[in-house]
């Protein structure tokens, strides 16, 4: 029996200030022009700048290489900034916005992602919470329980493992901790699995960041690892930075990757009209 280590809940912590910063391409090769394709009558960068207001971030900024998405940021009153078209992760751009605003080492930034137009403002709040309450930690994220057997053992869903202390040994496409007792007299009945025997953490891909870390990621090299697991944030952990997890047990609703998520999407939106409408009749 295994017992991972659990953080704060959501509530516990006081929002501290921090910025939020919206890294938005137009190129996406699974769904072209994701960023300003419509859901509810406004693009999905626009949804996901109004949920990082919503969080009380003291400054909203979308970090694009589109003079398109700027146009669209601008008409619905949020800050763009046209970053460089060679960056190769949300996070190199992000390290791009910090040295063109010159932000004090201290200042949290948090990224959300341009195509989670369903990101709780709460949790965005709660992980750059977490990580001012983490003196020790470069970085914080999010992560939830999980038990179902499909999920663990799906290499699309990430796992993190944690240690005392809530800061995050490892990220993996397989299913960590690998419970051996369990997992290994018979692999092929693992997908029957009815619950896993010890606590599996899937983990929520929402960053806050201190400015100091971003300033030193573009000149930290690519780790082995995060080439094996194609996972960026194994290349923080390489290198010695801490990262520390919160632990949320409410599932968020997952981003747009592929034309069925954006219609997934489309359709929570209109069922909440639909909510309104019947509320008001």
């Amino acid at each position: 029996m295994c017992d991972l280590a659990a953080s704060s809940a959501l509530n516990a912590l006081a929002p501290p200030p921090f910025i939020a910063v919206i890294p938005a391409r137009l190129a996406s090769s699974r769904l072209p022009g994701k960023a300003l394709l419509e859901i509810d009558g406004q693009p999905m960068v626009v949804h996901v700048a109004q949920r990082a207001r919503a969080a009380g971030a003291q400054q909203v900024i979308i970090a694009t290489d589109a003079q398109a998405i700027m146009e669209v940021a601008h008409q619905y009153g949020f800050l763009a900034v046209l970053t460089r078209p060679t960056h190769l992760s949300g996070t190199d751009r992000l390290a791009e916005v910090v040295e063109q605003f010159g932000w004090s080492d201290d200042t949290i930034v948090v990224n959300a992602q341009g195509d989670e137009p369903l990101l709780e403002p709460k949790l965005i709040q709660s992980v750059a919470a977490h990580l001012a309450h983490q003196k020790a930690c470069a970085i914080a994220t999010a992560a939830h329980p999980i038990t179902a057997a499909a999920e663990i053992f799906d290499p699309n869903v990430v796992k993190t493992v944690l240690d005392k202390n809530g800061h995050a040994l490892y990220f993996s496409r397989a299913p960590i901790p690998w419970a051996r007792d369990t997992y290994q007299p018979d692999w092929s009945n693992l997908p029957a699995m009815s619950a896993p025997p010890c606590t599996v953490y899937r983990h929520i891909g929402l960053y806050a960041y201190r400015a100091a870390f971003l300033r030193r990621f573009p000149d930290l090299a690519a780790a082995p690892l995060e080439k094996a697991e194609a996972l960026e944030q194994l290349r923080a952990l390489w290198h010695g930075e801490r990262i520390a997890v919160l632990i949320t047990h409410h599932t968020p609703v997952a981003g747009v990757d592929v034309p069925a998520d954006l219609a997934r999407v489309r359709q929570h939106f209109a069922a909440i009209a639909q909510g309104k409408h019947q509320e008001k009749t």
